[in-house]
Order: C-alpha cells, then structure tokens, then sequence
C-alpha cells in the first residue's frame, strides 16, 4: 500500500471528505457541483469498470495521482500533464491582517468567478465548502483568494490560490497561502498542495513559503466517450 497523498483523491473521499463522495468501493468521485475529480481504489479491471460506471458520456473528470491509470474501456484521455505535490512540516502562526476576510456560501458565485478568469485549478460551484476560504477586495471585488481543498487524516490541501490580473504582483497569494498555512498548522495538521511542473514561478513561491517537493504527480483528464 502506497502513501495516502500517492492517490489524495481516493484517500480524501474514502476518510475526511466521504460526505461528499459519489459511488461505492471500488471507485469514487466528488459530486460534480463540488469538483470534477475522480478515483479508483487500484488499477484491477473491477476498479476501472466501476469508475466508468460514474462517468457521463461528454463530461471531463480529472485523476490526480503519483502514477497514471489506466483507462477504462471507452474512456478517451483528453490531455496529461505532470505536475508535483509539495508537502510543509510547518508555518508560524498568523492572526488574520485586517485587509483580509473569510469567505463563505455568499460569496461562492464571485469565487467561482474569479477561479474562472484566473485557472488556478477546478473550482465548482460548491468547492468552498470543502474547506476555509479566505479573500482580499478592492472596492467591493473580490480580487485575491486561497483557501483548501482535499482532506486526508493529518493533511489539508491549500488550493484556489489566485489574484485578478489587477491586483497582481502585490504578493496578495503568498499572504493568503501563509494564512491558510498557519490555520492548517494550527489544527495539527500538515499543508500540501500541487502545482503543474512547468510552473516555475508557482512551485518557487511555494518553495518560499516553506514546501518542499514530495514527488512527481500526473494530471490526466478523461471524457467518456459517446
């Protein structure tokens, strides 16, 4: 058996995040109004059929894991990237700076909003309700937000971390990251989070704020076909 954060997907939805699980051993997927990821227990034939039986023909899921999988019969892979998962044993405390709020169900469509302008990752409709989200505004807009995301025993996921095209380069993603950090830490647990690997620019803040890399990861997106 391999390290949980090797399959984080299958481990967040079969312990701290089950509520938010479709299907049943041996596959599992996030509702899809939460986030389009998908996973399967292992790459036996039984796995990959019951994967397949939660996918809808057109629809884009996401797997996330430290090998590739195999395809199930009629799945096509749409496109596959490597990407790194990073890993932080620490972070000082943090008290909330004023210029920052959290963030909530009345803010979801405006999160969603800005998840989509700037692509830091999936982000649905009911994401931030997979965990804490904090955020920055300039005149009532929202421009800057981080927050988490998947959720193993002792490990959360910083994810969502993005600015506006606007309010760049005023390092409004490392004081978001460095919170959600802290709030991580807090609880006991350790911060991860994943990057593409041709993004220098994000793996060295990242590297910054205290993580190191774990191990390589690969991102496959898969469609059903039909």
């Amino acid at each position: 058996m391999g390290h949980p954060l090797d399959k984080p997907i299958w481990s967040a939805l079969t312990t701290r995040q089950a509520e938010f699980a479709i299907g049943a051993l041996p596959a599992l997927r996030y509702r899809p109004e939460v986030e389009p990821f998908i996973a399967a227990a292992d790459d036996s034939r039984e796995s990959l059929a019951a994967m397949r039986g939660l996918m809808h023909p057109g629809e884009e899921l996401i797997l996330l894991q430290a090998s590739p999988s195999p395809l199930p019969d009629g799945v096509e892979l749409i496109g596959e990237r490597a990407g790194v998962q990073m890993l932080a044993d620490a972070a000082p405390p943090m008290a909330v700076p004023p210029e920052v709020e959290q963030l909530g169900a009345a803010d979801g469509a405006e999160m969603q909003a800005l998840a989509e302008l700037t692509e830091p990752g999936p982000f649905r409709s009911e994401t931030h309700r997979l965990g804490t989200f904090w955020g920055i505004r300039h005149d009532g807009r929202l421009v800057a937000m981080a927050g988490e995301r998947m959720k193993l025993p002792g490990l959360t996921e910083v994810s969502g971390v993005c600015s506006h095209p606007d309010a760049r380069g005023r390092g409004y993603g490392g004081l978001l990251s460095r919170l959600v950090m802290a709030r991580i830490v807090q609880r006991g647990e350790k911060p991860f989070l994943h990057a593409y690997a041709d993004n220098a620019a994000a793996i060295g803040l990242y590297e910054r704020l205290g993580f190191k890399i774990r191990r390589e990861m690969r991102v496959q997106v898969i469609r059903l076909a039909g």
